[in-house]
């Protein structure tokens, strides 16, 4: 996502170093997340008759992968070059060269994909979009990603839980996100309009993310706005929850049959 010069939006492209990319799939732990998810994702996309997939927070090329793995047809894409390059490597590795990966800032999304109603199905995963810190910012990227969805096609955003941090205080299982055995990863300062999180490596190492605290209903109003049906809601993959319990949110948008 490329902003105006100065806007907090862009201190991303400053904290995901080289370094910290190198080590982003220790982060993560691909296998351990395989896991927690269980096929979440790949079970949503099947149910509303997904087959084009765009992955437009993709890092390292996690879910633009495992997806394409499962038999969708994914392009992946994230406003950071380091990650895009790690992306195409890693999709090299595991046999998967022919996936496509595009650098594309949020701003300009529709200008790289610039066939309007193209996709089923946008997913913005990994707690991106809190990423942006300006509500304007926001509004741009759903309405860009409304028009790239073909009618009854559906936007995938995740985030924190940041209901219960602002409200609570922190409270992690780390059961589901963030699964690197030798990564411990907590917010060092949380505020109505930032939160700051530090990611500590075993071998002494620390990188960290500042990102924006969106409230559940919040997100959901934001995609109401953009012209998407009523947001289905999940807590750590679960459908029925307690607003507080949950460590992450996936809401799930759909673009109405004849929207434009």
């Amino acid at each position: 996502m490329q902003s105006e010069p100065g806007s907090r939006s862009q201190v991303f492209q400053h904290q995901y170093t080289e370094e910290f990319v190198d080590r982003w799939d220790e982060l993560i732990g691909w296998e351990s997340r395989r896991k927690s998810e269980n096929g979440f994702f790949q079970h949503i996309l099947a149910n509303y008759g997904v087959h084009r997939v765009l992955d437009i927070a993709c890092g390292t090329g996690y879910h633009t992968i495992t997806l394409s793995q499962s038999g969708f047809d994914v392009t992946g894409a994230d406003g950071s070059p380091r990650m895009v390059a790690r992306s195409r490597q890693n999709a090299k590795e595991l046999g998967l060269g022919k996936i496509q990966f595009f650098e594309a800032e949020w701003s300009r999304l529709s200008e790289v994909f610039f066939d309007a109603g193209q996709f089923d199905a946008i997913i913005c995963l990994g707690n991106a979009f809190t990423h942006l810190f300006e509500e304007r910012e926001r509004i741009h990227l759903l309405e860009q990603v409304y028009s790239l969805l073909k009618p009854g096609g559906i936007a995938v955003i995740d985030q924190r839980n940041y209901d219960t941090m602002l409200d609570r205080g922190v409270s992690s299982k780390h059961a589901y996100y963030y699964l690197g055995e030798t990564v411990d990863v907590h917010p060092t300062s949380i505020t109505g309009d930032a939160v700051e999180i530090s990611c500590d490596y075993a071998d002494g190492e620390t990188h960290h993310l500042t990102v924006f605290p969106l409230r559940q209903d919040y997100l959901t109003g934001l995609l109401g706005q953009a012209g998407f049906g009523e947001a289905v809601r999940y807590g750590d993959f679960q459908r029925d929850y307690e607003r507080y319990a949950p460590d992450f949110i996936v809401q799930v948008a759909r673009k109405p049959e004849q929207g434009g």
